[in-house]
């Protein structure tokens, strides 16, 4: 086994198209399976492409040989459109069986995801009244859009996340994030947080889980765990990968779906690396550069 970007395809769709299995339904059987479709919003971010329509047109030369049929570039934006659930379904069952998800080790953070960049646009945008302001405190910059809430493993691997107005508090967000996923929280987990997330009352909640809350001390209290800069920024290189190499703040969504499905578009092109790179023991797991060519 090899790490490069039509052996990750492959082995992505067997994994895909196993765990949704024969398509059951009225209507004709489409030509692109959603397996395929999944293989495709995952090679597109991989390569770096943000238009469907240049992705498209590359995607017959660089990958005609692994696909039957590939649609047109609006037939494409129409699958990815409504592939949300489908983009987080793989997502799940990819970190169900990546080795890291059985480490008791959780990161959670969030960061920015912008989606408008001057006032037209953001009074005209169809996301107005989901959207909203917010500050960036680690580059000192206000944006309008949302914030991406990420639960990940210790190598990067996103387990549970979500997109939630920055307006909500962080502890607010993420008190809902770990409710949704309390049926998948194990007991004895670590969940490693910025100092955003002091409160004994947020600390009761996680306790509520069965999990630890781990974070840096702050200066008005007695030392504990101290800074935890070493693993704190394991998270926050997750995020480089998200924004640098994956085009995260270049999503190009202009309506919530459109937004949701692209965003956890990257999240699949980095968990479905990370999961490849565990079963090739690959030395480093979240690199990207043997499926970005």
């Amino acid at each position: 086994m090899h790490a490069d970007l039509d052996t990750l395809c492959i082995a992505l769709y067997v994994s895909v198209d196993d765990l949704l299995g024969p398509r059951i339904g009225p209507g004709r059987r489409p030509r692109l399976s959603d397996a395929e479709l999944v293989c495709l919003a995952v090679a597109q971010v991989l390569l770096g492409f943000g238009s469907e329509r240049r992705w498209v047109r590359f995607a017959h030369q660089r990958l005609g040989h692994l696909f039957p049929y590939l649609p047109t570039a609006s037939a494409y934006n129409r699958r990815l459109r409504r592939a949300g659930p489908l983009v987080a379904l793989a997502l799940q069952d990819l970190a169900a069986h990546t080795p890291s998800w059985h480490d008791q080790l959780r990161l959670v953070d969030s960061t920015p995801v912008p989606c408008a960049a001057s006032r037209e646009t953001v009074r005209r945008s169809a996301l107005a009244g989901v959207a909203g302001y917010g500050y960036c405190k680690s580059h000192h910059r206000f944006f309008w859009g949302f914030r991406l809430y990420v639960l990940a493993g210790p190598d990067g691997l996103p387990t549970a996340w979500c997109l939630a107005s920055p307006k909500l508090g962080e502890r607010e967000v993420v008190a809902a994030l770990l409710d949704h996923e309390r049926a998948r929280l194990r007991p004895g987990l670590c969940i490693l947080a910025d100092k955003g997330f002091a409160g004994q009352a947020f600390e009761q909640l996680v306790a509520a889980h069965g999990a630890v809350l781990l974070r840096p001390d702050r200066a008005d209290e007695p030392r504990r765990h101290g800074s935890l800069g070493r693993w704190r920024q394991w998270i926050e290189s997750t995020f480089d990968t998200l924004k640098d190499q994956l085009g995260l703040e270049r999503h190009g969504g202009r309506t919530l779906g459109g937004v949701v499905v692209r965003v956890g578009q990257r999240l699949l092109a980095l968990a479905a690396a990370i999961w490849w790179n565990w079963e090739i023991s690959a030395p480093d797991k979240r690199s990207l550069v043997a499926y970005d060519h």
